[in-house]
């Protein structure tokens, strides 16, 4: 069942995306050395309640039978009926299980229910199967970008609504 989450679930919500983000980490070496601003690092339960009291954020869980969180995301609403998708995870015990596909179609359906129309995400570029995943989605790649703070490049993407 997938539900909003309330601030009673923040501690989880950040457990549930440092878990799921450290896959990443690991495969292509990220380390809170090197990537000290990458998701499985720098995501705090301050950071998810600034996001979800001052930025408004709406943030979606997807829960167990048992009321166990096994994967999140977020969506800001930007301007120009915009909304950008963040940090839709997936607990790696839980994965293949179609709980991504489940986040992804409520994503989509409460950006298109806020009147969004387009939805935009950032990946880690080198990352080649979340990449062709997202593409799979209805997702455009649209550029990259290169920070001095990430040891990756950046990669934009983008589904018209």
């Amino acid at each position: 069942m997938i539900k909003e989450i309330d601030k009673s679930e923040i501690a989880e919500c950040v457990n549930v995306i440092r878990k799921s983000f450290l896959t990443v980490a690991n495969e292509f070496g990220f380390t809170i050395e090197n990537a000290p601003r990458f998701t499985s690092f720098a995501t705090t339960e301050e950071r998810l309640f600034y996001q979800l009291e001052y930025e408004h954020r709406l943030m979606m869980a997807y829960f167990s039978a048992e009321g166990k969180i096994l994967g999140y995301y977020s969506l800001m609403f930007l301007e120009n009926s915009e909304c950008e998708l963040s940090n839709l995870c997936v607990l790696p015990e839980a994965r293949h299980k179609k709980i991504g596909e489940a986040l992804m179609e409520d994503a989509v359906a409460r950006a298109k229910s806020n009147n969004c129309r387009e939805l935009k995400i950032g990946i880690v570029e080198e990352n080649k199967v979340l990449r062709r995943w997202y593409e799979a989605h209805g997702f455009v790649h649209t550029h990259t970008e290169k920070y001095d703070f990430f040891p990756f490049t950046c990669g934009y993407m983008e589904r018209k609504l």
